[in-house]
């Protein structure tokens, strides 16, 4: 089948089952408290049904991101506009001239905490590119010369072991780097190796706050504590290794041609993984021993950098490096510049501002897209006419389970934003539930997770949406084991 043909299917499953899944998901939370300000039912006016109809083109034109090009912030940046001028035009319409600002501030609020903490936390992943700690980490694995056996799972345990600190997506695309730099001619070891990358980043990223978005909003809102996350470990690894052990069964225990990469930190480059660490900590600390947004932390954190990369500058200047010392380009390049006499072809000066301008500005405005969308439909009231259908006819188990299902097909952040802006009456065991299906769900379809979808970018013709597909039954396997483990091992949560 071709690959239009194949993209423009996903985006018709998608979109059809937009309104029953991800409206269904949207919450009375945010119902409950515009309610006493006067929140009203526009549900069957005509602003609320051209609201969905926008928010369901917007989503479409977000799914076929690979084949048309287009930007997914772009669509969900217009239609967050279109849709909260059309909640006005319906409050106005009664009378109302209150209920919509307050409503959407209380969004931008939430927007504004999220992003803050992202950009703090892509400014020091970007910093510890440039300074080349990912490097160091690729290039010994590459020249190690295990067999391929070995490489799939020594990157799908460190997939699993890093992507808790330095998220998901950015574990993936380091991993597959690996995979692909090795797998070379073995096309299909390097399928199976990036789905084993997704799989495990995913997993990996379920049981920390820093490991997904959607940990992190789940943390910030204050439904799980800190330390309370690590229960989910033991189902992590499960819902990582059944599928891993069964794909592990069709790779080749081949040696593959030996590589000689050298790569070098650069100075500073293990001082930053320690602010980072520092950073951390101090975004837990903040947040459980004085009760402020974890966000206050990691800004200090970011201020801590931004002196150290004053002090990198001012090195360089007085230390310039020979151009035989040029690492080279790497994710994140440092400015040259000629100020203060240097010669800039000899002179290499490290700014704190290229992390800051080369954060993930596409996805942080996608946040913003799609946390006032799911707002505005909240505030015409769909969210509280069908959220009654999961968490009360449906049942809280059975909700909580069916969010990881519709986060493959959709997306686990709006899932998950509007789960919690439902804020639907669970205790911590069922908190820890939809914090697991939310973070592991979107495994099982190649287009369910931001890693997901950044692999089949890195590893274009060779990770595709089908060849995800062909092993989505062992992913499974592994998604319902992993809950299982969770109802069993932490039942005195529930």
């Amino acid at each position: 089948m071709l690959n239009y043909e194949k993209n423009w299917i996903l985006v018709c499953m998608k979109t059809t089952s937009i309104i029953a899944s991800v409206l269904s998901l949207l919450a009375p939370n945010l119902v409950m408290a515009a309610a006493a300000e006067g929140m009203q039912d526009f549900t069957g006016h005509w602003t609320g049904i051209v609201c969905i109809i926008l928010f369901v083109l917007a989503y479409a034109l977000v799914i076929s991101e690979e084949t048309i090009h287009l930007r997914k912030s772009k669509p969900v940046m217009v239609a967050a506009g279109l849709i909260w001028v059309l909640v006005a035009i319906a409050y106005i319409g009664v009378g109302d001239t209150h209920t919509a600002s307050t409503i959407i501030r209380h969004n931008l609020l939430e927007y504004g905490e999220l992003f803050l903490f992202l950009l703090a936390a892509m400014t020091y992943i970007n910093a510890m590119d440039e300074r080349g700690v990912f490097d160091v980490l690729r290039a010994w694995l590459v020249n190690k010369g295990f067999s391929l056996k070995s490489i799939y799972w020594i990157t799908g345990a460190l997939a699993f072991v890093i992507s808790p600190i330095a998220d998901n997506l950015t574990t993936a695309l380091l991993m597959a780097t690996v995979i692909m730099a090795v797998g070379g001619k073995y096309k299909t070891f390097v399928a199976m190796g990036c789905i084993n990358i997704v799989v495990a980043a995913n997993a990996g990223g379920a049981f920390s706050p820093f490991g997904d978005i959607t940990t992190l909003m789940v943390w910030q809102k204050g439904k799980v504590e800190f330390t309370q996350f690590f229960v989910l470990i033991i189902p992590s690894i499960i819902n990582w290794v059944i599928p891993a052990f069964i794909m592990s069964l069709k790779i080749p225990d081949q040696q593959p041609e030996a590589m000689n990469e050298r790569v070098e930190l650069q100075h500073g480059a293990l001082f930053v993984v320690g602010l980072f660490a520092v950073t951390i900590f101090m975004a837990v600390s903040f947040h459980n021993f004085f009760h402020l947004p974890p966000v206050i932390g990691m800004m200090t954190g970011l201020g801590l950098l931004k002196l150290f990369g004053y002090y990198l500058n001012r090195r360089d200047r007085y230390f310039p490096h020979p151009a035989d010392d040029d690492l080279g380009d790497t994710a994140l390049s440092i400015e040259t510049s000629d100020q203060g006499g240097y010669d800039a072809r000899h002179t290499m000066h490290y700014n704190i501002f290229k992390s800051l301008e080369r954060a993930e500005w596409d996805t942080l405005m996608f946040f913003y897209g799609i946390i006032l969308c799911v707002g505005g439909l909240g505030a015409l009231g769909y969210l509280a006419k069908v959220s009654e259908i999961f968490y009360i006819d449906l049942g809280t188990t059975y909700a909580n389970i069916l969010v990881g299902v519709v986060s493959a097909l959709l997306d686990n952040i709006p899932v998950m934003f509007a789960v919690l802006a439902m804020d639907p009456s669970m205790n911590l065991g069922q908190w820890l539930l939809v914090t697991l299906t939310a973070g592991v769900g979107g495994s099982m379809l190649s287009i369910g997770s931001a890693a997901g979808v950044a692999v089949m970018g890195q590893a274009r013709g060779i990770y595709t949406f089908v060849a995800h597909l062909k092993w989505s039954w062992a992913i499974a396997l592994g998604y319902a084991a992993s809950i299982a483990a969770h109802m069993f091992l932490n039942k005195h949560l529930f």
